[in-house]
């Protein structure tokens, strides 16, 4: 009984008939002194082609950035001034936030909201307009406008049709509401 076996033969006969088998089978036949090493290499290619995993590295090197993630300014600036507009998408959300929570006039709740729902919307806008928004752009250029966009205007019209004294006045979406809150 031999144990050391060819891995290049088949071990059924049913694994003998496949065309592969068939193309290792002929090759060193097919072979002479003058194309012995361009079909080699073009068989060593296929073979490790055929034998390569499809499973992801175990250890990243490096990941693609997302379109339009690069610098927004310069890389000799400082690095507030390389996220100009990440920075002025959160900054206009903080202030909105910080209206919010210390409540200074009657309808700060309803101004600070909008004020973070156009933050959102900024950051759309932004994200279509420049080539390079560094660490805003975090999926596609599209995908990122769709996401801003639409939450962004949730957002804002939430604000608008807050009770008490709602500042639009939009009926389906009033009915849907009640229906969501009784």
């Amino acid at each position: 009984m031999p144990t050391d076996r060819d891995p290049e033969t088949p071990e059924t006969p049913e694994a003998a008939e496949t065309p592969e088998a068939a193309e290792t089978a002929e090759a060193p036949e097919a072979l002479d002194a003058a194309g012995a090493d361009a079909e080699g290499d073009d068989a060593a290619a296929a073979h490790s082609a055929a034998h390569r995993s499809r499973r992801p590295p175990s250890v990243t090197r490096d990941t693609a950035r997302p379109e339009g993630g690069g610098r927004a300014a310069p890389g000799d600036a400082p690095a507030p001034a390389r996220q100009w507009p990440l920075l002025t998408v959160l900054g206009l959300a903080a202030l909105g936030l910080l209206i919010v929570g210390t409540d200074p006039f009657a309808q700060s709740f309803r101004v600070g909201t909008i004020l973070v729902g156009v933050a959102l919307l900024t950051g759309a806008v932004l994200r279509r307009i420049l080539p390079s928004v560094g660490m805003l752009a975090v999926r596609s250029r599209f995908t990122d406008m769709v996401t801003y966009g639409i939450m962004g205007t949730l957002i804002v019209l939430l604000a608008l049709m807050v009770e008490p004294n709602p500042w639009l006045k939009i009926p389906f979406l009033e009915d849907a509401l009640h229906l969501t809150i009784t």
